[in-house]
């Protein structure tokens, strides 16, 4: 395999890392307020937040994907590939983190919110000082999951365009008549994104860890 096919799969590996992490940061805040909305049974909403995840859960990244790409000008909402591929992963991995999330305070002890209340603590304080820092160590593994098949996930885009690792594999492939090499030089790239995503959950615990054992 050639230099420039080689330089042509790290950008594709730059242009999944870049749509991935767009997604993570937008799916995960989101997939929270889904899960609290739930946890809390706000009226309306709560049974909103429930058919989303049901439908989100049950539909392939592919089918999402092209669903955003293709409907949205029908309606008269205009959007470049890129975004397109950024919406698909952030709505797909929320549905998947509100459940994540929403396992967590279900099993979340009330007696502290309870005393939260009883020292005059108002509900989004005790969520910030209470609540967020245990749900998050809880769910850190479960949510690292998630993220790591997002990025295995993120082969849906190419069916829009994006140029990402596998559609640059594929590209390669076509051009020298040769798939085997770039195929393996692409998985061999996804494999690290996974094992970085890995290491990053272990030193998070591990600080967590120490700050737990301090406190």
């Amino acid at each position: 395999m050639t230099l420039n096919a080689f330089l042509s799969l790290l950008h594709g590996a730059g242009v999944t890392i870049s749509v991935s992490m767009a997604g993570i940061a937008l799916g995960v805040p989101f997939g929270l307020a889904l899960a609290l909305l739930r946890w809390q049974r706000v009226p309306l909403l709560a049974p909103l937040a429930t058919v989303y995840v049901s439908l989100l859960r049950s539909t392939p990244a592919v089918t999402l994907c092209l669903l955003i790409f293709f409907a949205l000008p029908v309606i008269g909402i205009e959007i470049d590939a890129l975004s397109a591929a950024v919406a698909t992963l952030a709505l797909n991995t929320a549905a998947f983190n509100c459940e994540i999330w929403r396992s967590g305070l279900m099993n979340f002890s009330r007696d502290q919110i309870e005393a939260a209340r009883t020292f005059g603590m108002s509900g989004p304080l005790t969520f910030r000082r209470i609540i967020f820092p245990q749900l998050w160590r809880t769910c850190l593994p479960s949510l690292v999951n998630e993220m790591t098949l997002l990025i295995k996930s993120s082969t849906a885009i190419a069916v829009i365009g994006v140029a990402e690792i596998t559609r640059a594999a594929i590209r390669i492939g076509a051009q020298t008549y040769d798939p085997l090499p770039p195929m393996l030089v692409a998985t061999g790239i996804y494999i690290v994104l996974v094992l970085v995503f890995v290491g990053l959950q272990r030193f998070t615990e591990r600080v967590y860890g120490h700050a737990g054992g301090a406190a």
